[in-house]
């Protein structure tokens, strides 16, 4: 198995996502408003699209969890041109 630049590039980043769901997330409670959890999220991007592409949409992900988001089912995108074809709107229930 060889590993490809983006795996070796990502994978620090990916440890450190890492440390934070094993030591630092159990210590809060869960307060994500995201499915999956921004923290995986993070890890399928950083995986699926490298450092560069895949640490813009975690830090993008992050910025959006907050109190004035009504978060959802976000999940990441399968390639990098299908990134924005998911909005919002397509889950939240028809009134």
């Amino acid at each position: 198995m060889s590993l490809t630049v983006n795996q070796v590039l990502a994978s620090p980043l990916l440890l450190a996502v890492r440390f934070y769901q094993r030591f630092v997330s159990p210590l809060s409670p869960p307060s994500c408003r995201f499915y999956p959890s921004c923290s995986s999220y993070a890890v399928t991007a950083l995986t699926r699209f490298g450092p560069v592409r895949g640490g813009w949409l975690a830090i993008r992900r992050i910025g959006r969890c907050n109190p004035w988001n009504p978060g959802g089912v976000d999940p990441v995108p399968m390639t990098w041109a299908t990134r924005n074809d998911v909005r919002p709107e397509d889950f939240r229930p028809n009134p």
